[in-house]
C-alpha cells in the first residue's frame, strides 16, 4: 500500500502519473512502478528505492494514453521489483495497483489458483490472478470478472485495474482505502489523494466504501455494493498558494493526524538497514550505555511522549529513566546520578523552557540527545548528539505526529540499546515487523472516523468537563488525549490514573459527565473496567477505547492488536480524532487555537 494514481484519456499518460507520485511521496514507501498503453503498445516499468530509479528508467517510448502508477510500503513480501506495483497476471491480461490488505489472500490464492506459480509474495499479485482465472474459467468480462474478485475479498483496498486487451477502460473500486476521480478535460483520473492530481484538475468526485466504477476519456460510470447505478456530482477544489501543502485537508491537523501511518514507516526507512537492523550512531549508544540514568526533558505533548515511553525504555534497556517537565526541572533541579544522560524531546527543537534546561546540563558537561522534527533547530545544534522525527511539517498547533514519532523514534532508540545489552527481551521483539503492523492498525483506526465523528457529537458537543482515565501507559495517554481535547475545544479535560479517581476526583463525577476509559493493559484491564463501573453508577456517560482482544459487549472503539510496548500509537489516535471532530462540532478553529503557539519560545 500507499499512493495510487491513474489516468485515462491524455497522451502523455506516464508524465502525468509521475508527477502525481511525486505528491505522493510523502507517505512513505520502497518502490514504485507505472503501466502505461494505448491501442498498439504497452509498458510496465517497475523499481525497488526512490522515485527516481523509477524515473530514470522511463525512456521517451514509453508512452499511452491510459495508465496506473504506484509507490508501495511492503506489507506482503520483501521491498524488491517483483513485489512492486502494478503486478500483471500471470496470463498477461491484467495489471493492477492496490492499497490496503487483503485479509483472506491465502484463502484465494488456495481456492483460485490451483498452485500457480507466483512471481513475488504480495496479496495483490493474488487478486489480479484470480481476476484472470475467474474471467477464463466462467467466460467473463473483465468488468464481470473484477466485481465477482471483490465479492470474494476480505479486507480493504483501493483498486486500479487495467485490461491490456481492451485500453479503453480504467476500472476502479474502493472499501475502507481512500481513493478519488479527478474529473479533467477530456480525460478522467484516480488517486489516494487530490493532491496527487491537482496538477490536472480541480474538480473531484469521492468514491465511497464498496462502489466500483469503469472510467473512459469522456464517461464515468459507477456502482455501489447493491448494483445500483450511482448519479454523483462533482466537487471543485478551491486550492489557494498559501494551502498547498494542506492539500484538499480542510484542516491541517486532521492531515497530520493521517499522515502518522507514513510517519512511522519513513522511520523505519530512515534508522534501518535494508536487513531491518537499526543504523544509529554508534557514538551516541555508546554514551548512552555508560550512563547511569537517563533524564527525559520536555514539555507539553513531548512531555507525554516521554511518559508513554518510559517503561519500554527502561525494559528494553534496564537502565532507569525519569521524565521531567521542563520548566520545573529548569528551577528545581533534582539530584543528579553521577554519569547523568539527557535526553530532550521537542517538535520544534525551539521551546525556551527546554533550550533553559540544554544550557545548564551543558555547563555541567552532561552529554544529550535532541530528539527534534526541526533538525537546524537550536536544541538539535546545541545538544551533544540530534536525531530527526522525519515527520515533515507539522502546522496545526495541536501536535499529533510528531507526538507518534516520538513515540516510536524513543522505542527504536530503546531497543538499539537493548539490542547492544544483548537484552533478551529485544530478541522476542521484531521491532521492525510490529512496527510496520503498529503503522496498517493506525491506518485501520483512520478508516472508522467516521464513527468517532458521531461519538465527538454524543459525548463532546456540550460538554463543559471530560475526563480521561486509563492504568499504565493508557494514563499517560490519558494526559495526551485530555490535552489534545481542552487546547483546541476548550473542553475542560482532565487525564487521571484511573485508580485515583476514588481518592477525590470522583466527587467531579455527576449526570451526563463524560468519562473516556482506554485500555489496553493486560495487567490492568479489570481493574480499569471497575473504575469505569464505579463512575458509571454515578451517572457519568462512559466511551470505552479498548484494543480489540480485551473487548466487551457494548464497547464503542476497539483497537486493532499491537505489541505491548506500541500500545500507545495506537490508542491515541481516537482520541486525536475526538479532539479534532468535537472542536468542529463547537465551531473553533482546529489549526489556530487562542492563545496558543506552535513553537513555544519564551519560557
Amino acid at each position: 500500500m500507499c499512493g495510487i494514481v491513474g489516468i485515462i484519456g491524455k497522451e502523455n499518460a506516464c508524465e502525468i502519473i509521475l508527477k502525481g507520485l511525486e505528491r505522493l511521496e510523502y507517505r512513505g514507501y520502497d518502490s514504485a512502478g507505472i503501466y502505461v498503453a494505448n491501442q498498439e503498445t504497452d509498458h510496465l516499468v517497475k523499481a525497488p528505492g526512490q522515485l527516481t530509479n523509477l524515473a530514470q528508467k522511463l525512456t521517451p517510448e514509453i508512452t499511452g494514453n491510459i495508465g496506473i502508477g504506484h509507490t508501495r510500503w511492503a506489507t506482503h513480501g520483501v521491498p524488491s521489483e517483483e513485489n512492486a506495483h502494478p503486478h500483471l497476471s500471470q496470463g498477461g491480461r491484467f495489471v493492477l495497483v492496490h492499497n490496503g490488505v487483503i485479509e483472506n489472500h491465502l484463502e484465494l490464492q488456495e481456492t483460485y489458483l490451483n498452485g500457480l506459480a507466483l512471481n513475488g509474495q504480495t496479496d495483490t499479485e493474488i487478486v489480479v490472478n484470480v481476476i484472470e482465472t475467474l474471467s477464463e474459467k466462467e467466460h467473463l468480462s473483465a468488468f464481470e470478472a473484477f466485481k465477482k474478485a471483490l465479492e470474494e475479498i476480505n479486507g480493504s483496498y483501493a483498486f486500479a485495474l487495467i485490461d491490456t486487451q481492451d485500453p479503453t477502460k480504467l476500472y476502479i473500486a474502493k472499501n475502507k482505502s481512500p481513493l478519488l476521480i479527478g474529473c479533467g478535460e477530456d480525460c478522467y483520473l484516480v488517486g489516494s489523494d487530490a493532491f496527487a492530481m491537482i496538477h490536472e484538475t480541480n474538480r473531484f468526485i469521492e468514491l465511497k466504501d464498496g462502489e466500483i466504477g469503469i472510467l473512459t476519456p469522456q464517461q464515468l460510470w459507477l456502482e455501489d455494493a447493491d448494483g445500483q447505478t450511482i448519479d454523483r456530482a462533482a466537487y471543485t477544489a478551491e486550492v489557494e498558494a498559501a494551502d498547498i501543502e494542506k492539500g484538499l485537508y480542510p484542516y491541517y491537523m486532521l492531515k497530520e493526524i493521517e499522515e502518522q501511518p507514513s510517519v512511522i514507516r519513513r522511520l523505519l526507512q530512515t534508522y534501518f538497514d535494508e536487513q531491518h537492523q537499526p543504523i544509529i550512531d554508534d557514538t551516541l549508544i555508546k554514551q548512552l550505555l555508560a550512563s547511569e540514568r537517563i533524564y527525559i526533558v520536555a514539555c507539553g505533548t513531548s512531555y507525554h511522549a516521554g511518559l508513554a515511553t518510559k517503561a519500554t525504555f527502561e525494559k528494553l534497556t534496564q537502565i532507569p529513566v525519569e521524565v521531567h517537565v521542563a520548566s520545573e526541572f529548569a528551577y528545581h533541579q533534582p539530584l543528579l546520578a553521577k554519569e547523568p544522560f539527557f535526553i530532550y524531546l521537542s517538535q520544534s527543537g525551539e521551546t525556551a523552557d527546554s533550550r533553559q534546561v540544554l544550557v545548564q546540563t551543558n555547563e555541567l558537561g552532561a552529554p544529550s540527545l535532541t530528539i527534534t522534527n526541526v533538525p537546524g533547530s537550536t536544541l538539535a545544534r546545541e545538544a551533544t548528539y540530534a536525531l530527526s522525527l522525519v515527520a515533515g511539517p507539522e502546522i496545526a498547533v495541536a501536535s499529533t505526529k510528531a507526538y507518534t514519532s516520538q513515540v516510536a523514534l524513543m522505542t527504536i532508540l530503546a531497543y538499539t540499546l537493548g539490542q547492544a545489552k544483548n537484552n533478551p527481551l529485544c530478541s522476542a521483539f521484531d521491532i521492525f515487523h510490529e512496527l510496520e503492523l503498529a503503522a496498517t492498525s493506525m491506518e485501520e483506526i483512520l478508516y472508522e472516523k467516521e464513527a468517532l465523528k458521531i461519538a465527538a457529537h454524543d459525548f463532546l458537543a456540550n460538554q463543559r468537563n471530560t475526563f480521561y482515565i486509563g492504568r499504565g501507559n493508557d494514563y499517560y495517554v490519558a494526559l495526551e488525549a485530555a490535552l489534545k481535547l481542552k487546547e483546541i475545544s476548550y473542553i475542560q479535560a482532565e487525564g487521571f490514573a484511573a485508580g485515583e479517581l476514588k481518592h477525590g476526583t470522583i466527587a467531579l463525577i455527576e449526570e451526563a459527565t463524560p468519562v473516556i476509559g482506554l485500555i489496553t493493559d493486560e495487567k490492568t484491564k479489570a481493574h480499569t473496567r471497575g473504575n469505569l463501573q464505579e463512575v458509571k453508577s454515578r451517572g457519568a456517560h462512559v466511551l470505552v477505547i479498548v484494543q480489540a482482544n480485551f473487548a466487551q459487549d457494548g464497547d464503542q472503539v476497539r483497537l486493532p492488536v499491537v505489541h505491548p510496548y506500541l500500545t500507545t500509537l495506537t490508542s491515541v489516535v481516537p482520541t486525536q480524532l475526538l479532539a479534532y471532530y468535537a472542536t468542529l462540532e463547537r465551531g473553533y478553529d482546529v489549526d489556530k487555537p487562542r492563545n496558543l503557539a506552535k513553537s513555544v519560545t519564551v519560557e
